[in-house]
């Protein structure tokens, strides 16, 4: 069986612990996410399933992420998020629509940021996270990271809810503390939700009580929604034997670029770089065969 299932994770487990709960449903070992939602946050929590892992890198390096977040300003924690212990507080300076958008304004693009230091990153062969409850805090380097769009959706007296679609590897706890700096005054991150990643949505996500009654079978998304607005080629039965012995085949009506292949029936069969006119295969997939 093979797949991806896009589950809607509830608040206070981590992504292992979902992965670790559909094995048991669906009696699969080989199951991988496509990217960490911490325990504090909630959403979509891409799973591929069986040989799908193969394609789990399109799906966590290649799509933006969707989230909706609530910023508390006037206090700080340790872990950039409400899971850690306040640090500090400061005053909150009286807020206005018009401030708040021109203060998020230059958080959009590409950004240096620095991530929290309560974080999976590894430094020296330890996580940090397991630095931080020794006592041990480095200083991490800003990295570029990019946000593609931030929307207000609405603000109280010492709130901020926004939406946020961004690449890899940016820490929404960053861009709270970062963006209650440039207010002014200190924030944290107090409740977040993943609502899309690539395009995997909300709605069309299983919570695992429903995976539980149902099993897994009638949730699986295709493989090839890893490759959602690739440029597909459809191959005939020549083609089909040369890509999946590897070897390349003539495409001239193809740009230069990556390329979804299909086979008569519309299923993936191999991801593959067009170049000069042909196509030459990345990874094949024989999924009769892969366990």
């Amino acid at each position: 069986m093979h797949g991806f299932i896009s589950i809607d994770k509830p608040l206070g487990i981590t992504s292992h612990d979902v992965v670790a709960i559909v094995r048991r449903i669906s009696r699969i070992k080989r199951i991988g996410h496509a990217g960490t939602l911490d325990p504090g946050a909630s959403g979509v929590l891409v799973l591929a399933v069986g040989a799908t892992t193969r394609l789990i890198e399109y799906v966590q390096d290649d799509t933006h992420k969707t989230y909706v977040a609530t910023i508390q300003l006037g206090s700080a924690t340790d872990s950039d998020d409400a899971d850690g212990s306040v640090i500090a507080r400061a005053a909150v300076p009286e807020l206005s629509e018009a401030w708040l958008l021109q203060t998020l304004a230059p958080f959009v693009g590409q950004i240096l940021q620095v991530p929290p230091k309560v974080s999976a990153i590894h430094v020296d062969g330890q996580r940090m996270y397991d630095l931080a409850r020794k006592g041990i805090a480095p200083e991490l380097p800003a990295r570029p990271v990019h946000i593609y769009h931030i929307a207000l959706r609405g603000f109280t007296r010492d709130t901020i809810s926004l939406e946020i679609s961004c690449g890899k590897g940016t820490y929404i706890r960053s861009l709270a503390r970062d963006i209650g700096i440039a207010l002014g005054t200190l924030a944290h991150l107090c409740s977040l939700r993943r609502t899309a990643v690539g395009s995997f949505r909300v709605d069309d996500s299983v919570s695992l009580d429903t995976l539980r009654a149902d099993g897994i079978a009638p949730w699986l998304f295709a493989n090839s929604r890893a490759l959602d607005g690739w440029p597909v080629y459809c191959v005939n039965a020549a083609e089909h034997r040369l890509i999946d012995n590897g070897m390349p085949i003539t495409a001239p009506s193809l740009a230069d670029g990556r390329v979804a292949v299909v086979d008569t029936t519309g299923e993936l069969i191999a991801t593959a770089e067009s170049r000069a006119g042909s196509l030459h295969p990345s990874k094949v997939f024989r999924w009769s065969d892969a366990s």
